[in-house]
């Protein structure tokens, strides 16, 4: 292998001069944007199908548009970084990610508004890896690094609660700066301006990685963004359309069929775009495995409770958004705490600890009150005794598990998988997001359907629709938590990188073992 130029590991003396602050600001805003993205238009949607005449059809697809670029993407994307320059694939995904904004926000119609969701989430796949990465090279292993990637997590964690909280605030928006403006486009023009700030101002704080003399791995760019199309394009439709819509099992059946098919010609490939030595490592395998499937159970909170919020209890969305925001806030104070304890405490005890109060707070939501013997009579939730205890406990449960985690995934990779590794890491969660999605819309699904069919005419008086919404999200809930209950297993069996390690850098082939 030939470089262009070398690289070492950070220091304290050679990120000295880096202006780490104002890195970690860079990188914590385009992770922000990417995440929140996600989000921001969902309350939105009503006022973008009457703007634009967008049909019912197609007006999902504003969402899962950019969710299918995202995630399809995000291996290429964490590829592409690691042979051409991180900074340079962050700075290239941030401006498109920016411009594609700028295009949403001013579309005419239904086939301009797509296309720039689409191109969002393409910027999306460059940058966030690239993010990941740029903090595992720019700040030295040990507490630096460790609040960096405390900020990282919070960051991934808090964004779609922010954009629930902030789609809501700007679509009541009808003028600004004097110019009368539909308010839903300033959910997507708010990312030009920060986009491009961040792009250009990414040359003074970011240090650019080494580039590599390799071609880049077509035919495994090709299958894997395949695969992965299929697989996250067939979850959505499941969780909407059932498993056994004929698009759902065709997507799903396509989507697994190409991924063996990119295993197998990876496996053969000189240059692959993903080394199977990523997975090698046990703790890093670990880290994986439980980050499919924490953001699955955690997406179900976001998804079902505002859903539950909004239509059961009657909030407005901007008052919806504002119910999120102790979430916002004790998930960034769990995060703060859980990158000091883990130089002191071993990640599986933390991440142990927080899946398990996660899932705790998940079975909380799944106990919400509803009256099945009397539908007539519905028993509605109140904020502060059956939502807001467990919303703070789940929050802290994933501030102590998205931080260690992150270390775990990305520590002691090879300097030239830094990328990748970075997007296997942001994969795991997209693709493990939609299918949680898909499996507890099932439960709740499967629930509604026979509460609905036992109850008959009664489905017609006040309260009874709350009523059957409320069982089958508790439903989903409760498969949430056992899903998160999963994932700690994992954590606590196969996750054994002591603390001290993570104070420390260099290659995985002297830590194969752990």
């Amino acid at each position: 292998m030939t470089d262009t130029k070398t690289s070492s590991e950070p220091t304290e003396e050679t990120a000295a001069g880096l202006h780490l602050g104002w890195a970690l600001v860079l990188i914590s805003v385009a992770q922000l944007m990417v995440v929140l993205d996600g989000t921001i238009v969902n309350i939105a949607l009503p006022y973008i199908q009457s703007d634009l005449d967008i049909a019912q059809s197609n007006l999902t697809w504003v969402v899962t548009g950019y969710a299918l670029a995202f995630g399809s993407l995000l291996l290429l994307g964490g590829r592409l970084g690691d042979l051409y320059g991180r900074r340079k694939i962050f700075m290239i995904g941030l401006a498109v990610f920016a411009v594609a904004s700028g295009l949403g926000g001013l579309a005419q119609n239904t086939e301009m508004l797509l296309a720039a969701r689409g191109l969002q989430g393409l910027g999306a796949a460059l940058a966030s890896p690239a993010a990941l990465a740029l903090i595992a090279t720019t700040f030295p292993a040990g507490p630096a690094r460790n609040r960096a990637f405390a900020i990282y997590a919070a960051m991934s964690g808090v964004g779609a609660a922010v954009g629930l909280l902030l789609g809501g605030w700007l679509t009541g928006l009808n003028a600004v700066g004097g110019f009368d403006i539909d308010g839903w486009r300033l959910t997507l023009l708010i990312n030009l301006p920060i986009g491009l700030a961040a792009a250009f101002l990414a040359p003074r704080f970011l240090r650019e990685s080494e580039v590599r003399e390799h071609a880049l791995d077509l035919p495994g760019a090709v299958l894997g963004t395949l695969g992965l199309l299929g697989l996250v394009y067939g979850f959505s439709r499941a969780g909407s359309d059932g498993w056994t819509d004929q698009w759902t099992l065709a997507s799903l059946i396509a989507g697994a069929v190409v991924l063996t098919v990119f295993v197998f010609v990876e496996s053969r490939t000189e240059d692959p775009l993903l080394p199977f030595r990523v997975f090698m490592h046990r703790t890093r395998a670990a880290s994986y495995a439980a980050m499919f499937l924490a953001p699955a159970a955690m997406f179900s909170m976001f998804f079902f409770l505002s859903q539950y919020i909004q239509n059961v209890m009657g909030y407005s969305p901007i008052k919806t958004g504002v119910a999120f925001l102790p979430f916002c806030v004790a998930l960034v104070f769990a995060a703060g705490l859980s990158s000091n304890l883990v130089n002191r405490i071993d990640p599986r005890f933390l991440g142990g600890i927080g899946t398990i109060l996660a899932a705790s707070g998940l079975y909380g939501f799944s106990r919400l009150p509803y009256d099945t013997t009397a539908p007539v009579s519905f028993v509605e939730g109140s904020y502060v005794t059956d939502l807001l205890p467990f919303i703070i406990l789940m929050s802290f449960g994933m501030g102590m598990t998205f931080v260690p985690l992150t270390l775990t995934a990305v520590h002691h990779l090879r300097e030239e998988d830094t990328g990748i590794g970075s997007g296997v890491l942001n994969t795991m969660q997209q693709v493990g997001g939609a299918l949680g999605l898909a499996i507890l819309g099932s439960a709740a699904t499967q629930i509604v359907t026979d509460r609905s069919a036992d109850l008959g005419q009664e489905m017609a008086k006040p309260g009874v629709g709350q009523m059957v919404f409320t069982e089958g999200a508790s439903n989903a809930f409760l498969v949430g938590a056992f899903m998160m209950l999963l994932g700690s297993a994992i954590i606590w069996t196969l996750l054994n990188v002591k603390h001290e390690e993570l104070a420390t850098d260099g290659p995985e082939v002297a830590h194969v073992g752990v």
